[in-house]
């Protein structure tokens, strides 16, 4: 199973700049989809000269074959497969295969994949006890990060990332396990004894399972429940080089392994700019119900430039139009929230601001359109995930998407370790002043 080789950029032109007295040339590169580059992996070496660019929102870190994003058009594809004809047509599990391995699944690969996810669902019995250790209402987050890390030491036998055989292994456990590692944080602050897995179910209907059976009844799971869970872990797969998928690259240039790297992914993660978004969309919502429910007066709040306060879960850093993935799922809301008729004010809330923001001129004007995380943090609640454990899920969502660039950076003979360049903005040197005269 290898992924097509699409990682050659082609040099279509040069820039000319000068400094001082000299010119210089820098190639302009082309990729696939023809977003242009300037190519300046040689900048310091002829120039003595590095770029500055804060947050690295101009620079491209790498080239890559996995995902193609277009945020003023609105496009977000895998391996050059629309995401809405994915979502339409594919479950997470052959999502995760075409992005770790370049290609949609065969039915018998498909079937061998998902076997070998099976085969490795469960933990091993000593890592359960480090849940004794965490206090009762930690973060699932921290817990996950833990426990992942802990992977190094428990499966030394898949953490050569230069043997294939071992990144093999590492993949299918890394899938195999998330889910159950993510459960048993959840089941640990209930205080619930942890729930083996059940192989006879699919991935997603499994982690319901983990979150909500108990030994004293059986869990039913509701194919509405498993099919908007599908849907948004494959939404959430990959985004090209966010901050956590950075961050796995990051690591693993170092050479660390597969679990090191996911460890820390899990953590950048977990900030409320990034993944933790969604968390922060579903506690506006609850202030906003817990204040009478009143939407104008915070949609006000939102437009005047005087107020601090944000309308979370709207717009989108790299969207300039739709978020392709909120349009995905807002049906799969749509659908939950007129099966279930839930008596709950955080949904006519969020109805509420959906239609403001559908309508309202200042979010039309400025493209400020519910986003991925508002519709998610909604199915979430709906689903009777914990608000604590919404990251949680997108990390799960996300799992396929950090093996695959992982594994790509790892298959592509120019990588190098990541070391970023600084400009130095500290005192120069200065004399040593002694302890006596201080």
């Amino acid at each position: 199973m290898s992924q097509p080789d699409n990682l050659e950029l082609q040099t279509t032109n040069k820039a000319t700049f000068q400094i001082d007295d000299r010119q210089y040339e820098i190639p302009i590169v082309e990729g696939s989809e023809h977003e242009k580059a300037l190519e300046i992996s040689t900048l310091r070496r002829d120039t003595g000269l590095v770029t500055l660019d804060e947050g690295f929102v101009n620079t491209a870190s790498t080239r890559s074959a996995i995902t193609y994003l277009n945020g003023e058009e609105g496009i977000l594809r895998y391996r050059g497969y629309p995401i809405e004809k994915l979502a339409e047509q594919c479950d997470f599990i052959e999502t995760a295969f075409l992005l770790i391995y370049g290609e949609l699944p065969t039915r018998d690969q498909a079937e061998k994949f998902r076997s070998g996810i099976r085969e490795h669902t469960m933990i091993h019995e000593d890592m359960k006890r480090f849940y004794d250790g965490f206090p009762t209402h930690s973060h699932p987050m921290a817990i996950l990060s833990c426990v992942v890390g802990s992977m190094s030491a428990f499966y030394q036998d898949s953490i050569d990332p230069n043997d294939p055989y071992q990144v093999e292994i590492s993949i299918y456990r890394m899938m195999a396990k998330l889910p159950t590692i993510a459960a048993y944080s959840y089941k640990k602050s209930l205080g619930q004894p942890f729930m083996y897995p059940n192989n006879s179910l699919n991935y997603c209907e499994n982690f319901l399972h983990l979150m909500f059976a108990t030994p004293t009844r059986e869990y039913l799971v509701d194919p509405d429940f498993a099919e908007a869970l599908n849907l948004l872990l494959i939404v959430h797969a990959d985004h090209e080089q966010n901050c956590s998928t950075s961050t796995v690259r990051m690591v693993g240039s170092s050479n660390a392994n597969v679990f090191a790297s996911i460890s820390s992914g899990i953590n950048a993660l977990w900030g409320p700019l990034h993944g933790g978004a969604n968390e922060a969309c579903v506690r506006m919502l609850e202030r906003i119900a817990n204040d009478g429910g009143n939407v104008r007066k915070y949609v006000d709040m939102a437009k005047d430039k005087n107020s601090d306060f944000r309308l979370m879960g709207f717009g989108h850093r790299v969207y300039k139009n739709r978020d392709p993935r909120a349009t995905i799922i807002k049906a799969s809301c749509d659908k939950l929230l007129g099966k279930l008729n839930l008596d709950d004010p955080l949904f006519e809330v969020a109805q509420q601001l959906e239609e403001v923001a559908l309508k309202d001129e200042y979010f039309i004007e400025k493209k400020l359109y519910p986003n991925v995380d508002f519709y998610s943090g909604v199915i979430y609640r709906a689903l009777g995930i914990p608000v604590q454990m919404f990251t949680v899920l997108f990390a799960l969502g996300r799992l396929p998407g950090w093996l695959a660039h992982w594994k790509e950076m790892h298959d592509n003979p120019a990588t190098r370790i990541n070391r970023p360049r600084q400009i130095y903005t500290g005192s120069p040197e200065r004399p040593f002043v002694a302890m006596n005269r201080r």
